[in-house]
């Protein structure tokens, strides 16, 4: 049985209904309790169960924002960013209100909970939180009218006996037109939907289009190792090495080639980890298409149909 608890609210699973039974009561007994029953909302998340599987989203949660920041009747668009967006922190546009601009990225933060498809974008506009100008505002409120379009839309998790972790690792190259930085993504999925993804700026610039891969992958390998270390105590021992697609041939070679050369003498050692960890069998680097990608979505804007495309592999639908 697995129990979470958070302040006074508490949610519990397993496959023992007895040990439901006999929890409840041992807790009854010790605490001032009230069982509601079968979890249907949880801290702004919305949770329907089905013979098919379970759904999540936080349609009341974005209700909230749009209603919070005055965009309840705004006009939907198709993708939370534009193709191509490029912002900067030397924008010369005006400056905006840098409270509200935090309220809206703050809020925005909290519904990519279930909300995969504007990780990305929602780290990108964060970015510029300290000094707002009106092409940042215009980014984030483009967001908001994503959402409006999308209120019904979350994860979902089908009924599945496959209980293999695999991991898509992806990076965009020297994405950050301030100082050229480039954006690491990955996600994992177990059966049907992505269950752990991120967008992240990394911390070095990359000289090529295989060290930011290489370095994506190095951040992907470390939540892998985290995954599989939980899913181990939860009784879901992963058998063999969890495959990790990149599309990056280059990088798999690097990952797999211990010689130092002029391309890779440069990158901090820390990166280099994935290498011992490939050997190990920890991991396996596996080369798919770019249009295979999954993460992808985590690295840059993208065209609405490539973007959708990716989006509904990741197990986003509409309401169940």
């Amino acid at each position: 049985m697995i129990v979470c608890l958070y302040v006074d609210d508490m949610i519990f699973t397993g496959n023992n209904p007895g040990m439901f039974q006999d929890f409840k009561k041992a807790m009854t007994k010790e605490f001032e309790m009230t069982d509601i029953g079968e979890m249907s909302y949880f801290l702004g998340v919305e949770v329907k169960q089905t013979v098919e599987g379970i759904f999540l989203s936080q349609k009341k949660y974005a209700e909230q924002i749009l209603s919070k920041f005055r965009m309840k009747d705004c006009k939907p668009v198709a993708t939370p960013a534009e193709t191509g967006m490029k912002l900067s922190i030397d924008s010369t546009r005006e400056p905006v209100n840098p409270t509200l601009f935090k309220s809206i990225v703050g809020s925005l933060r909290y519904l990519t909970i279930t909300r995969p498809d504007i990780t990305y974008v929602v780290g990108l506009v964060s970015r510029f939180m300290e000094n707002p100008k009106q092409d940042h505002w215009i980014a984030a409120k483009r967001i908001l009218r994503y959402v409006k379009g999308t209120l019904d839309h979350g994860l979902f998790y089908k009924h599945s006996q496959n209980s293999n972790l695999v991991g898509y690792s992806d990076s965009d190259y020297g994405g950050d037109i301030d100082d050229r930085k480039s954006t690491s993504g990955y996600l994992f999925h177990i059966g049907s939907a992505t269950f752990s993804w991120s967008s992240k700026k990394q911390q070095t610039v990359a000289l090529s289009t295989c060290e930011a891969e290489y370095i994506a992958a190095a951040a992907c390998t470390c939540q892998a190792i985290w995954l599989k270390n939980i899913l181990d105590e939860l009784n879901f021992a992963q058998e063999g090495p969890t495959t990790i697609y990149v599309d990056n041939k280059s990088t798999i070679s690097l990952a797999k080639n211990p010689v130092s050369h002029s391309r890779s003498k440069h990158i901090d050692t820390k990166y280099h980890f994935i290498r011992e960890q490939v050997k190990n069998r920890t991991v396996e680097l596996v080369y798919c298409r770019t249009e295979d990608q999954l993460a992808d979505i985590f690295t840059k804007p993208l065209k609405a149909d490539i973007f959708h495309r990716l989006k509904e592999k990741l197990g986003m639908k509409n309401r169940v």
